[in-house]
């Protein structure tokens, strides 16, 4: 089954320097239109404006994805960490026991993200930190796990993910079409983050949402060069 949300559908939140669409709702209420997705129950698409960010604040037993669309976003958190991550590039934070971090544009430029939450596997937990880099040239016209808790993926070039899930990522040229085999049982949530996809025939915009459930396989035909954003949850 093929869900299709468009972006202009999803709820959205102005705070002035944060522009943001939610995939699923963040106020705890139920959404009909916006069930979550196994484990996958955040996935924000956020614009911060230029020097702009949020201050430290607290998070416990949640596996926090950031994508970085445009721009960089520099990180801070309690364990000492401090790094500035830019476009195409990811972070892990595997809060565990609890942390606080901040987010922040340093930029002059707007900083685009998709943030991603998963229900970790396990509660507690020392809490955890994790950054990469993935080159354009690796994703093209393939999709590469960058993030993963399945034990299939657990190489040194993927981040570790406290949770039944795995991210992937990939750059599709106008033309070109993949099929994604998926595990029984497993499913899908996709974002493009730019670009135009038709999925199993639905043509998807960027910044739509995709859910797919109780399929073994989906494809991926791009209509224009597009870049693809997946968690695969089982």
């Amino acid at each position: 089954m093929i869900d299709h949300r468009p972006l202009a559908g999803l709820p959205k939140a102005n705070i002035g320097w944060l522009n943001a669409r939610h995939h699923f709702p963040v106020d705890g209420r139920a959404d009909p239109h916006h069930t979550t997705v196994k484990s996958l129950y955040v996935w924000n698409d956020d614009e911060f404006a230029p020097r702009h960010g949020f201050p430290l604040h607290y998070h416990q037993n949640v596996e926090i994805i950031t994508y970085v669309r445009s721009g960089a976003v520099t990180h801070e958190d309690t364990l000492g960490n401090s790094y500035e991550i830019a476009a195409g590039d990811i972070q892990v934070m595997s809060t565990g026991t609890g942390l606080r971090h901040a987010e922040f544009n340093r930029g002059s430029e707007p900083l685009r993200i998709f943030q991603i939450w998963l229900a970790p596997n396990q509660l507690g937990g020392t809490p955890a930190y994790a950054a990469r880099r993935f080159p354009g040239v690796d994703r093209s016209n393939q999709l590469v796990v960058l993030a993963s808790g399945l034990p299939q993926d657990t190489t040194a070039d993927v981040v570790p993910l406290r949770a039944d899930a795995r991210l992937l990522a990939g750059r599709l040229e106008a033309g070109r079409s993949l099929r994604h085999e998926m595990g029984a049982g497993h499913n899908l949530y996709l974002v493009p983050s730019t670009g135009k996809i038709r999925v199993d025939g639905v043509t998807v915009e960027a910044g739509d949402g995709v859910a797919v459930v109780d399929q073994t396989s989906v494809e991926f035909e791009a209509v224009q060069d597009t870049e693809l954003v997946l968690v695969e949850l089982v």
